[in-house]
């Protein structure tokens, strides 16, 4: 959500601010703040608002099967019913339910509003000036990250590398393969097959739980549109010897590096111990991926934040300062996270950008970006909202306008990824 004021005294004041994050208010038109990529509303929502044809053959998939062993189609079946409910439309149906989705929220939003006596707009209802969504430029494998999970899989052998889900009568968790979501590039998929075998190379263990799962655990796959991938594998020391620790390390090294793993083409590798969960330590290749944003080049660390579409991000932030006026009589209050991508593609057009909720990685990434592509209007202070308009109204005084950008709030169908501002196209599968 942007607010837009020649003068602000508060963020509290204007109806802007009663709204859900990722929602714009004008006296124009409403615009919704957010991305929409393909399948990405939660389930629960989206079946509300549907004619009926994708939640019928979701419910039919659902009701009252039995359990069929490790017939895998079924199982990726209601994967897809799980985290991407909307997979069975084509993606222009999907914007159509998601836009009757957010009508019929504004509509409840309004009427809530009403009884609490606030006066939103003059004569005009909020679902009557809603916009119509932005798609996405990219539709398929538009993904720059994903998280898989490892457990043992549907068939019943150990140590599978997927997503988590339930059987129908929620007893038994399972792991199951993601070679048929669509959201997913194959570069993904492909580090993620290449992680199994690399599982299933070890013998079990004696000391190993029911499930055979040893210390290796999730897998995150990162990938630009430089070329850049980078693999960052959880590792559960817990009860092994510094010797045995060393000995797994080069095990996933040479995996990756020189043996069978090789085919990934990893431009980095890294390795996260459950016990220190911000600790990264490279294992090979490089210590950051790049990616361009809007002519920008911009470093990205392992632990770092950056929106899941790239491309959609980049008609966002171009939306972002088309709607918001953004020109070089204009200050800008950046509360998004992440790598800084927001606020340095702003400063471009910008006179001032001000970055208040960064942090980590993400400082030093922002700080490199900015240094890299010469930006000198953009400064990175952690500091309260109080204080950070305090700093820009001192430069309102030769009349310059404000823009306040705010991140919505962190929301999807399964344990959800961050998300970036504004309305593009954006979707989370697995935290």
């Amino acid at each position: 959500m942007f607010a837009r004021c020649s003068c602000t005294k508060g963020l509290g004041a204007s109806p802007s601010s009663l709204l859900a994050p990722g929602v714009r208010l004008s006296k124009r038109r409403l615009l919704l703040g957010r991305a929409w990529a393909p399948q990405s509303q939660p389930q629960a929502s989206l079946a509300s608002a549907g004619e009926g044809n994708f939640t019928q053959a979701a419910s039919e998939c659902n009701r009252g099967e039995s359990e069929p062993g490790g017939d895998l189609g079924f199982w990726q079946e209601r994967l897809a019913d799980q985290l991407l409910p909307l997979w069975r439309l084509s993606y222009d149906e999907q914007l159509k339910v998601k836009f009757e989705v957010t009508k019929k929220t504004l509509e409840q939003f309004q009427s809530r509003l009403h009884k609490l006596g606030a006066t939103v707009m003059e004569a005009q209802r909020l679902d009557d000036l809603l916009q119509p969504f932005i798609p996405s430029p990219v539709i398929d494998g538009y993904r720059n990250k994903s998280i898989f999970s490892v457990n043992q899989g549907p068939d019943g052998r150990p140590r599978t590398v997927g997503f988590f889900l339930r059987s129908p009568g929620g007893k038994r968790m399972f792991c199951v393969p993601a070679d048929h979501l669509r959201a997913l590039p194959a570069k993904h998929l492909q580090v993620a097959q290449c992680y199994e075998a690399f599982l299933r190379q070890a013998p079990p263990e004696p000391s190993l739980d029911a499930h055979q799962l040893g210390p290796w655990r999730r897998l995150r796959v990162r990938t630009s549109r430089q070329g850049h991938t980078m693999a960052i594998l959880t590792f559960h020391a817990e009860g092994l010897s510094q010797e045995a620790i060393c000995v797994q390390k080069e095990r996933a090294k040479e995996f990756f590096m020189s043996g069978q793993g090789s085919v990934c083409e990893l431009t980095s590798l890294y390795l996260k111990e459950r016990i220190m969960p911000s600790c990264y330590q490279l294992l090979a290749g490089e210590a950051h991926m790049f990616e361009d944003v809007l002519d920008l080049k911009l470093r990205i660390s392992p632990g770092a934040f950056f929106p899941l579409n790239t491309s959609a991000t980049e008609a966002l932030l171009r939306v972002v300062a088309e709607l918001g006026g953004v020109d070089r009589r204009t200050l800008v209050l950046d509360f998004s996270h992440g790598t800084g991508a927001t606020g340095l593609s702003l400063a471009q057009w910008a006179a001032q950008v001000l970055s208040v909720r960064l942090a980590g990685q993400a400082v030093e990434d922002a700080q490199w970006s900015a240094a890299f592509n010469e930006i000198t209007n953009w400064r990175c202070r952690r500091q309260g909202v109080e204080k950070a308009m305090a700093r820009l109204r001192k430069g309102q005084e030769d009349g310059k306008a404000l823009v306040v950008l705010v991140a919505p709030a962190d929301s999807g169908p399964c344990s959800a990824a961050p998300r970036p501002p504004a309305r593009t196209s954006e979707e989370s599968l697995s935290g």
